[in-house]
């Protein structure tokens, strides 16, 4: 009986509990990664361009229309970032790389070096 109450409790776990706390951290990510001038749609439907990014009240202020009202919204109120980016580097590729150039430099240096000493 008690196999029954376990095996039920985890099927509503990857059902209903995993997938919903992952779509949330995905959309604090989203809300945490806003920048200047990323167009923006609120829970409510207004559409416009984020114009400042106030930390410590958790706040943004967008910029609609053509007349450039602004407006301040919480944070919690986006609902979609509109704005396409380029897709972000791997930064363990970047660093791997930048670690190999660093190493070629010093002995490409070591090389200048040696020819330097043998010229004199």
């Amino acid at each position: 009986m008690i196999l029954i109450y376990v095996a039920l409790f985890g099927v509503l776990y990857l059902v209903l509990i995993r997938p919903s706390s992952k779509r949330k951290k995905e959309e604090q990510a989203m809300r945490n990664n806003i920048v200047i001038g990323d167009d923006v749609t609120t829970i409510g439907g207004i559409v416009g361009r984020i114009v400042a990014i106030k930390e410590d009240e958790d706040a943004f202020i967008i910029e609609t229309g053509s007349d450039r009202v602004k407006m301040k919204f919480k944070k919690w109120a986006i609902s979609s970032v509109d704005t396409i980016k380029e897709p972000a580097e791997n930064p363990k590729a970047s660093k791997v790389q930048q670690l190999q150039e660093m190493r070629e430099a010093k002995k490409k240096a070591k090389e200048e070096k040696k020819n330097a000493k043998k010229e004199q």
